[in-house]
């Protein structure tokens, strides 16, 4: 599991709404205020791009997954809101678990393979749940293939067959982590008309001890990742095989709201619409193929390798932050973006790299900032905001908004670089389909 320190916060409100078939219910998706700091996100993303790089790199070989049958067609959905104004990278979501049920904001993350909430006994201590007193808590044995295949990060203390399954997931370089035990819960969704959808048996983690900015505000984390016991694949298993998510601006007021629904999507399938899903059956992440990079209508000149999965690749997460793009790729993207912003005074704000006095650009001038695209394998073209990659950093100075990689190395379309579109990802069929929203619905 991915603990991020610069994830966008998915706020799952379980605020229901129903569509127009009505049997769908929806989770809001909320905006934080913009009191976090791009600088430290910025740092914060480069720990946890290394850590995915670790992770990728000592993969070992066999499957883990297994693919859930769908069992439902109709849909739930969830608000969704932005942590920046708790100061935090990530979004925020709104999960109920147990009996009688207890209530968590949680870090929707899509590089997570397991869920978890703070626990009685946390340090640092806050809102807690209490598994003792939740008649549908039970403990998953350290000795079940679950533990010993499933979970990630377990520790091999099993003194018995019958002790509970624990894990440690911990970043590198002292970033954020959590440790706690295992076992399967109750989740309770909100439907339209007042009813409610019950998943019985998430795995869920119970942590008594975490670290990291991104619990401050929040109670744990929600996975959204591609894993056996991700909440994801166990609820999309539920609801028609797939989950989707519309995040709204970062920097949007405090009460916008996206959200995350389980349940067929609202993007057209079409080629234009959609490109195939890599998924690693080690790992959680969503890969994509990219074929280029286009800026102010050129394709830019990045060696095919960079985006090749044996030697880099490219994936999606809703995790980080800001894009990190393999150094070719990114030498080639900030060429191109700065030489159409030169006419722009620079200023220094580290760790970013290319930033600008806005406030002194001429009088009167034009829009000078070049329209960039990424064109995925087919037809499939991802054409964001200018603001989602020449960032608002503080007032009057803008960064361009990419990170650079190692290489050979991974690059991320990060959470910026996905907002104000709405993201599809079809489990069932191993495609991602995408379009532009303002994420109301």
């Amino acid at each position: 599991m991915a603990l991020r320190g610069n994830l966008l916060v998915l706020v799952l409100l379980f605020a229901a709404a129903a569509t127009a078939s009505g049997k769908s219910a929806r989770l809001d998706l909320v905006p934080a205020a913009p009191g976090a700091s791009l600088a430290s996100r910025a740092r914060d993303d480069r720990r946890r791009h290394a850590y995915i790089c670790a992770r990728l790199r000592s993969r070992q070989g066999g499957s883990r997954r297994v693919a859930a049958e769908v069992a439902s067609s109709s849909a739930v959905s969830l608000p969704m809101s932005s942590g920046a104004y708790s100061g935090t990278g990530q979004y925020f979501v709104k999960l109920r678990v147990g009996t009688p049920v207890q209530e968590f904001t949680l870090v929707a993350d899509t590089g997570s393979d397991l869920t978890w909430v703070k626990c009685a006994g946390a340090s640092p201590p806050g809102r807690v749940f209490r598994p003792k007193t939740s008649r549908s808590w039970a403990p998953i044995p350290c000795s079940s293939d679950t533990c010993k295949l499933d979970v990630p990060f377990t520790l091999a203390n099993c003194s018995s067959p019958a002790s509970p399954c624990t894990y440690d997931y911990r970043y590198k370089e002292g970033s954020a982590g959590a440790r706690g035990i295992v076992g399967t819960e109750s989740a309770t969704i909100a439907l339209p008309g007042g009813k409610v959808a019950q998943l019985k048996d998430v795995v869920l983690g119970c942590s008594s001890s975490h670290d990291g900015q991104s619990f401050r505000s929040a109670d744990g984390v929600l996975s959204l990742g591609n894993a056996k016991i991700s909440f994801a694949t166990q609820a999309a298993a539920r609801f028609g095989g797939s989950f989707s998510y519309c995040l709204v601006d970062h920097l949007a007021p405090r009460n916008a709201t996206g959200y995350l629904a389980f349940g067929p999507g609202q993007v057209p399938r079409t080629p234009a619409t959609q490109t195939k899903l890599f998924l690693d059956p080690e790992m959680p992440f969503y890969g994509v193929k990219v074929d280029a990079i286009h800026v102010a209508g050129k394709a830019l000149d990045i060696p095919a390798e960079v985006w090749d999965a044996k030697s880099g690749g490219v994936i999606l997460d809703s995790g980080n932050t800001l894009t990190v793009l393999a150094a070719p790729a990114y030498k080639a993207v900030v060429a191109a973006l700065s030489k159409h912003l030169d006419g722009v005074p620079k200023v220094s704000f580290p760790p970013f790299e290319h930033c600008y006095n806005w406030t002194a650009r001429r009088p009167g001038a034009p829009e000078i900032i070049p329209k960039l695209a990424v064109q995925f394998a087919g037809s499939a073209r991802l054409e964001p905001p200018a603001k989602s990659y020449v960032i608002d950093v503080k007032p009057g100075v803008k960064c361009i908004g990419v990170q650079e990689g190692e290489w050979p190395g991974l690059s991320v379309i990060g959470n910026i670089m996905q907002q104000e579109h709405l993201w599809e990802f079809d489990l069932k069929n191993m495609q991602v389909r995408f379009k532009q929203s303002n994420c109301t619905r």
